[in-house]
């Protein structure tokens, strides 16, 4: 009858034991089932926010065929030392022209990816400048030194980019070798973007 007994209750520990182990089991598996729907959730949202709000350029690939670029208005601007930068001078040379201002938050999110740009390029035929829209100049020398640019910052003057409607931050200006117009940026650019469509002009003869 002990015996018995005994059987019984190691039966019932096993049972028991066996019964803990699948709680556990299922519990865990409504965690996981929890996180994968909270991370899915997570990653339709972004997709939606990139979809929605992400600049245009994002989505367009490659710059404009050569039969359709304008080419750019002649304009000279100052750098922030006095001395003169002429858009005339660069023929020959891929230009790049990015307008920012330290006020804007795109703007600082995508600067380092400019500096890596200049660095990368400025001995390939590359010339990449910033135009600042500070009206307090004071805030740009810091800038400069915190982000460690080391291209040409000018200062606004007599520009056909700007108008009296103003311009959205940052906006990037990309012409070829011969001054044409091969793409406009508006809004932060990606540094990859940037990079791929600087190594299509450098390519054209």
């Amino acid at each position: 009858m002990n015996e018995e007994n005994g059987e019984n209750r190691r039966e019932i520990a096993v049972q028991s034991s066996e019964s803990k182990a699948a709680a556990v089991q299922s519990e865990q598996k409504q965690t996981f089932r929890k996180r994968a729907l909270g991370w899915l959730g997570y990653l339709a949202v972004t997709a939606a926010i990139l979809f929605f709000f992400a600049p245009e350029s994002w989505w367009q690939f490659g710059v404009a065929p050569v039969e359709t670029r304008k080419t750019g208005a002649a304009f000279s601007l100052h750098e922030l030392n006095g001395a003169e930068w002429n858009f005339e001078e660069k023929r020959g040379r891929v230009v790049v022209v990015n307008y920012w201002a330290t006020w804007c938050p795109p703007c600082r999110v995508e600067t380092p990816g400019l500096v890596s740009v200049a660095g990368d390029y400025k001995d390939r035929g590359v010339e990449l400048v910033g135009v600042t829209l500070d009206e307090d100049l004071s805030l740009v020398p810091p800038f400069i030194e915190s982000y460690r640019i080391k291209y040409p910052i000018l200062l606004p003057g007599n520009d056909p980019n700007l108008s009296a409607e103003g311009m959205a931050l940052p906006t990037t200006f990309l012409y070829d070798k011969n001054g044409r117009l091969a793409k406009k940026y508006t809004g932060m650019i990606l540094e990859s973007t940037l990079k791929s469509d600087i190594e299509l002009l450098l390519a054209e003869n």
